[in-house]
């Protein structure tokens, strides 16, 4: 793995991993949404130029996080990019848009009292944006293919 690989975010499957069909792995990628996650796997819009998009909207910070999928069957590859769009509650700040493979947290804190009278913050929201790529990763290193980060599908 050189160092674009680990800039893009891609990832190979293990030697010995029996490759499946394209069908078969967008079908384990449509699976996921059956299990206890906080996003949504669909067949991607024409505008969306992708065949699978992952999609998760956390209100509690504005937040919305897409990842596009391509399959390339010849290669055996998904090619993925992801998106985020952080709107902002600041009047000085307006949307903020980014692209491309950036693992980020986000959280939100509040100030309590604690019992020793003392004033202490506390985390009251946490979500990690690799809770949503992780799934999709490991479901397709798990068919035999690559996971490959682009900045253009």
């Amino acid at each position: 793995m050189g160092f674009f690989d680990k800039l893009t975010g891609t990832k190979y499957p293990d030697s010995g991993v029996v490759s499946l069909s394209a069908m078969e792995v967008r079908a384990a990628l449509l699976a996921i949404n059956g299990t206890d996650v906080s996003f949504r796997v669909r067949n991607a819009l024409p505008k969306e130029q992708a065949d699978l998009v992952a999609e998760c909207r956390i209100r509690e910070v504005s937040v919305v996080l897409k990842t596009r999928m391509r399959l390339l069957p010849e290669k055996r590859e998904v090619r993925f990019v992801d998106e985020r769009w952080e709107h902002r509650s600041s009047a000085n700040a307006g949307a903020q848009y980014g692209r491309g493979h950036a693992p980020a947290v986000y959280r939100q804190w509040e100030t309590k009292q604690g019992p020793d009278g003392r004033r202490h913050k506390v985390e009251t929201f946490r979500f990690d944006t690799r809770e949503m790529t992780d799934p999709l990763r490991n479901v397709v290193l798990g068919a035999g293919w690559t996971w490959r980060g682009v900045l253009k599908l």
